[in-house]
């Protein structure tokens, strides 16, 4: 009886060692002769014309969407006067990656011919008077939530981008910044801790993406302490997640895809074999050089819903493409980037405020480095 259960047990370890090398071949086979597309580039023309959109909506104060707890009839006041710095755009966090387009735009194409008149708008916003605005409305009690994480990430993305501009006028606005910059900082150190589970969904609060933004941001600045932070718990997050259900995306109103964006935060916080190895869990599909992924599909670019799936678009692109560069094996996921853009970035100027109000700073994060 013994003999046989030693017998079996046997048989499945060299069972289990076959199907480990047959895994092994198999993934050298599927990257044996991969090509290697070209990622689509911002050209001139495109941020010339780009521009206008963040431009023109920075100072547009109506329609508006709070999204904020009244306490009281002192709370029933204009965007401007509720967000002197960021009360464009229709909503908070819209405003500020309008504010990181514009910076992007300039640090890509230095000489665009509206440079005078981004830096003007720049600098018109983000002033030491009406930052302190902006810090004052987090002060209120009923404020602790307001933005976390979806709009914190994009503050932080707004002050590495400024970091990372060469300009003497960048040194001045970020500066300008710093306060809110680190009352965020603080928020996000605060709060990480507290989140016992990740938030998986495919539109604002999805914790991966956040965590993405504010490891870059740290990563930028040299905040150690923030970044271990970040890294500590995105591996206590999803270290051990396995076969995420990509077919099961898009949902109708994403903007973002669960699983890329985790994939996006695991390939910074993991080294390369131990990211390797966690992606062929995760994502095997990824990994295989025949892999496919079909654009989200806008029935109504006049629905502020629906044309969330234009962003889905360019975030899936921003999370392969960021893939393909720092591990060149990836390179063929480069062709189903550009697909994904090429597919919504001709609708970008359409003249509808319900997508144009934001999706350049998507389009800008699937072009641009």
């Amino acid at each position: 009886m013994k003999k046989g259960v030693w017998l079996l047990l046997v048989l499945g370890l060299i069972a289990c060692e076959n199907q480990q090398d047959e895994r092994q071949d198999e993934t050298k086979n599927n990257r044996a002769d991969f090509k290697v597309t070209a990622p689509l580039e911002l050209t001139k023309e495109q941020a010339e014309e780009l521009a206008q959109l963040p431009l023109t909506c920075i100072d547009q104060e109506y329609p508006n969407k709070l999204n904020q707890v009244i306490a009281g009839n002192q709370d029933l006041r204009s965007p401007e006067s509720l967000h002197p710095a960021f009360y464009g755009c229709f909503d908070w966090h819209s405003s500020v990656h309008g504010h990181w387009s514009l910076v992007r735009l300039l640090r890509t194409y230095p000489d665009l011919n509206q440079r005078e008149k981004i830096i003007a708008g720049l600098k018109n916003h983000i002033t030491p008077e009406k930052i302190q605005g902006e810090l004052a409305y987090f002060d209120h009690p009923q404020s602790g939530g307001f933005e976390r994480m979806y709009g914190w990430a994009w503050l932080l993305k707004l002050s590495e981008e400024l970091h990372r501009w060469e300009d003497p006028v960048a040194r001045d606005l970020e500066s300008n910044l710093q306060p809110l910059t680190d009352l965020i900082v603080s928020k996000v150190e605060a709060f990480l801790p507290k989140l016992h589970y990740p938030i998986r969904v495919g539109t604002h609060t999805n914790t991966a993406f956040a965590l993405c933004m504010v490891y870059d941001y740290a990563e930028a600045v040299g905040n150690a302490s923030l970044l271990e932070l970040v890294r500590k718990r995105s591996i206590e997050y999803y270290k051990n997640d396995e076969n995420c259900p990509l077919k099961w995306e898009p949902s109708g109103y994403d903007f973002l895809s669960p699983c890329l964006e985790e994939a996006d935060l695991m390939r910074r916080v993991l080294k390369e074999q131990e990211f390797k190895t966690w992606l062929a869990r995760f994502l095997p599909q990824l990994i295989k050089t025949d892999f496919q992924l079909e654009p989200g599909i806008v029935s109504d670019r006049e629905d502020g819903h629906l044309v969330h799936l234009d962003g889905l678009n360019y975030s899936r692109a921003w999370c392969l493409k960021g893939l393909a560069k720092e591990y060149p094996e990836f390179g063929y996921l480069n062709a189903i980037a550009n697909q994904h853009i090429e597919h919504s970035l001709p609708d970008l100027t359409d003249g509808n405020y319900e997508g144009g109000h934001w999706l350049v700073s998507f389009a800008l994060m699937s072009l641009t480095d």
